[in-house]
């Protein structure tokens, strides 16, 4: 008799641990699941702009760090002229950890303000603007 209380008691001191085992891993799932992804997002570091009026070209150059360019990228250039969009071009990788250039036609005259928008498919974004013929 006196076994079997023991036997049960030590069964009882176990399925307890194992809930507040289970219990503390729920409590930091969101911990160990969210803040890896934001520790490695971050918005573009950097966009230069460059519009070529004789070939009717602008290059979007974008400095955006990235240990997996087909996991972590910029997902999308956004660009606008003179505030209305003229394109959007969506992305499924980057092409290089670091800094690439983007060309793109753009019709723009002397005075139009050309505005690109480029955003990380993880975390932020950054907009540039500039002045054509300045």
């Amino acid at each position: 008799m006196r076994d079997e209380r023991k036997s049960s008691t030590i069964r009882a001191g176990k399925s307890s641990k194992v809930v507040i085992i289970l219990f503390a891993l729920f409590a930091l799932l969101p911990l160990l699941t969210v803040n890896p992804i934001t520790a490695y997002a971050n918005p573009p570091k950097d966009v230069t702009l460059v519009y070529n009026s004789a070939s009717q070209t602008l290059e979007v150059t974008i400095v955006h760090e990235s240990a997996s360019p087909s996991w972590h990228y910029i997902k999308k250039v956004e660009i606008a002229k003179n505030g209305k969009s003229v394109g959007v071009n969506d992305y499924k990788s980057q092409p290089d950890k670091t800094k690439y250039v983007y060309s793109y036609k753009v019709q723009a005259v002397q005075n139009d303000v050309l505005e690109v928008t480029a955003t990380c498919n993880i975390y932020g974004s950054k907009a540039v603007k500039l002045t054509v013929g300045k």
